[in-house]
């Protein structure tokens, strides 16, 4: 029987988690480093304007995290390789009776083990967090990711198969096996599996499909799902083949999903001309805000009057997120909420 319930991310939170870019493969260089800090540190700042926030800093690095994060931000000092902290950090679930937390502890393995990935730090880092806000770890030999997974809080998980089934993450495991443990973790029994992510995510810095930038639930029944609406993309088919996976498939609760689509933003391709997988559904949902990837795009303003509409008792604000979607992910991939304890 299940005792753990990972709850939605439109829960109330106690704080959100960060980790702080510091010089790794993903910033080459010292401008690469310098953007990325300011981007990151942006995220930061507006989160922190709707709630508690903690930034993980590798040593060497408190500095440089003082000098462009607001003073209120907690700064915590731990090895680290990168800065994903949905990816490294732990998922925080509570106990269905007590409203104890208690962290996940996923296997990480660089996103399939990629050939530029550095982990040894990062694997620790969801224990640490644990061990900071003083909560149980519920370790797993599951390798999986915070950005692989989306919860409707009512027993629904949307996965991909590319992620959750990659040989290099969970090689020799059936489906079956895969899916038995994201429920015996989340506390959920309805897995919607979809075929894969965003063209760009399988590209050198891409995690090989998380669900997080394609689908994500906005509240129980209704999922929010990236359109790319220019034949010319290649996610004009991807985006395609994930609302016709989705239509008509009941949730946990035998609720037929009502898909609500998102326009992607109107660029198609970066400066070097490879295709872009910026996308609204990325987004963070914190204590009565809503943190926005925005790309200084036309639909910038159409996809937060989307979020508006779902979300009217919350402030919806963009933040530029072109900086971190070039290094691989977006304002969901370095964000981890911790839910407030208690029933």
């Amino acid at each position: 029987m299940t005792t753990h319930v990972m709850p939605p991310e439109w829960a109330p939170h106690e704080r959100t988690w960060m980790a702080w870019p510091g010089p790794n493969p993903t910033f080459s260089d010292e401008a690469e480093l310098a953007g990325a800090r300011a981007a990151w540190a942006k995220v930061a700042n507006t989160v922190r304007r709707h709630e508690p926030l903690t930034m993980v800093v590798g040593p060497g690095q408190l500095e440089s995290a003082k000098a462009l994060l607001d003073p209120s931000v907690d700064l915590v000092e731990r090895e680290l390789d990168d800065a994903w902290m949905r990816d490294i950090g732990p998922t925080f679930v509570k106990h269905g009776d007590t409203g104890e937390l208690a962290a996940v502890d996923w296997t990480f393995n660089g996103w399939g083990a990629q050939d530029w990935a550095r982990w040894e730090h990062d694997s620790k880092i969801a224990r640490h967090v644990a061990d900071v806000t003083g909560v149980p770890v519920h370790s797993t030999a599951l390798v999986n990711e915070g950005g692989g997974i989306h919860v409707d809080g009512e027993g629904t998980v949307l996965l991909t198969e590319t992620v959750q089934l990659d040989p290099d993450r969970n090689g020799g495991r059936a489906k079956e096996d895969v899916e038995a443990e994201i429920h015996a973790r989340l506390g959920t029994t309805k897995a919607i599996w979809l075929p894969r992510g965003l063209t760009a995510d399988y590209g050198e810095f891409g995690t090989r499909g998380h669900v997080d930038i394609v689908a994500a639930f906005a509240a129980p029944g209704v999922v929010l799902v990236h359109s790319q609406r220019d034949p010319a993309h290649p996610d004009y088919e991807v985006s395609r083949e994930i609302i016709a996976a989705l239509s008509g498939q009941p949730d946990a609760q035998g609720r037929p999903l009502e898909i609500v689509e998102v326009p992607a933003p109107t660029v198609l391709t970066d400066e070097e001309g490879d295709w872009v997988d910026y996308s609204y559904i990325n987004h963070y949902l914190c204590n009565d805000g809503v943190v926005l990837c925005g790309f200084d795009d036309p639909n910038d303003e159409e996809a937060a009057a989307i979020f508006r509409g779902l979300f009217p008792s919350r402030t919806v604000t963009l933040v530029d997120a072109r900086t971190i979607f070039a290094a691989g992910g977006g304002i969901h991939c370095i964000t981890q909420q911790q839910p407030v304890a208690g029933v």
